[in-house]
């Protein structure tokens, strides 16, 4: 998209959306702020969780870690125990990280400019953006999947988004857009006009504040677009566990940093085999991820004390749990969902 081709004035677009914002925004607790550490924390939930689903989780968080060195302090379990119920704990963990890195590299303090948020663990060129408009003025677009399908739509625009090109594409095109100065209502309009009226599925273009601009509904194509090329590869994986049982009590440990569920805790995914006739049930679970589909076998290993629960877990070093001490650790949601049941009959 050229700034002459179909569209000389851009920026009457930009002026109208933040028009209709003023009006019709979202009345969210964290725009009432221009606190750095928050915005960044809500950015980070919201990422990959719905408003209305996690509201309460970010607000919980906050409460227990209101700022960079309550939560560069806390322990990596609390982090994680804090973040329970909005999955993808990989945020939580960056997080964390970065809270470090703050206290390092800034003295504690939230970096002001966006190359210096760019730094941070987790934090890429939407959170960036986002923070850097929002609570310090820079004039940087927010471009995530709600620029991509509003700009597709409003230009009938076929550029590729799974093109490597896309975000430096839509981030020029909504640079013409945004009113100087005005970025970060710029970017939450969007956001807003994104997920509430410019859905993926059956938009509400009547209401949309755009569509007598918009190229896409003034031709009925807005089904069309935005163009998605690349399709999502979807990768079949397998996991085996033992759940270890005596008494009540289980083994579990604390998962490593390889592919998934990264720091979450797990039960043994393999036992010796003088233990193996104590197998007295299985059972297979599905569980879907972004890019993974996976099958969880689950095998439920009764010992006759313990004592032998306790060595076992000595011999290769677990960790022995309760199902009330359980719920104050995190573990992947199937394992939590397994660990319910089984108490729930037993």
């Amino acid at each position: 998209m050229k700034k002459d081709k179909q569209y000389p004035d851009f920026l009457h677009i930009g002026e109208k959306l933040l028009r209709w914002y003023h009006i019709y925004g979202r009345e969210l607790s964290f725009r009432k702020t221009k606190n750095p550490y928050y915005i960044w924390i809500s950015e980070i939930v919201f990422q990959q969780t719905r408003i209305r689903q996690g509201l309460q989780h970010y607000q919980n968080f906050i409460v227990r870690f209101p700022d960079v060195r309550t939560l560069a302090e806390a322990s990596t379990d609390e982090v994680l125990l804090y973040w329970k119920g909005l999955g993808y704990y990989s945020r939580a963990t960056n997080i964390h990280k970065a809270a470090h890195q703050i206290m390092a590299d800034f003295d504690g303090n939230f970096p002001v400019k966006y190359e210096d948020i760019l730094q941070l663990k987790g934090v890429g060129e939407y959170t960036a953006a986002a923070v850097a408009s929002i609570c310090f003025g820079e004039d940087y677009p927010a471009v995530d999947g709600n620029f991509y399908r509003v700009l597709s739509r409003v230009f009938a625009d076929g550029f590729d988004i799974s093109s490597p090109k896309a975000f430096s594409y839509f981030s020029e095109l909504a640079h013409l857009m945004m009113p100087t100065g005005k970025a970060g209502d710029f970017n939450q309009a969007m956001m807003d006009l994104g997920s509430e009226i410019c859905k993926p599925r059956n938009p509400d273009c009547i209401s949309c504040p755009l569509h007598e601009d918009c190229l896409a509904y003034q031709s009925g194509t807005s089904g069309g677009f935005p163009v998605k090329k690349k399709k999502t590869v979807v990768q079949e994986m397998y996991l085996a566990y033992f759940f270890v049982e005596s008494g009540g009590k289980f083994l579990i440990r604390r998962r490593g940093t390889q592919e998934i569920w990264k720091n979450l805790y797990e039960f043994p995914t393999e036992i010796s085999d003088h233990l193996k006739p104590y197998i007295v049930s299985s059972r297979t679970m599905k569980h879907k991820l972004t890019h993974r589909h996976l099958t969880i076998d689950i095998s439920v290993v009764k010992l006759p004390s313990e004592k032998r629960l306790k060595d076992f877990a000595v011999q290769h070093g677990y960790l022995i749990s309760g199902y009330k001490a359980s719920e104050n650790k995190s573990f992947p949601k199937p394992l939590e969902k397994f660990i319910a049941h089984f108490f729930e009959l037993t």
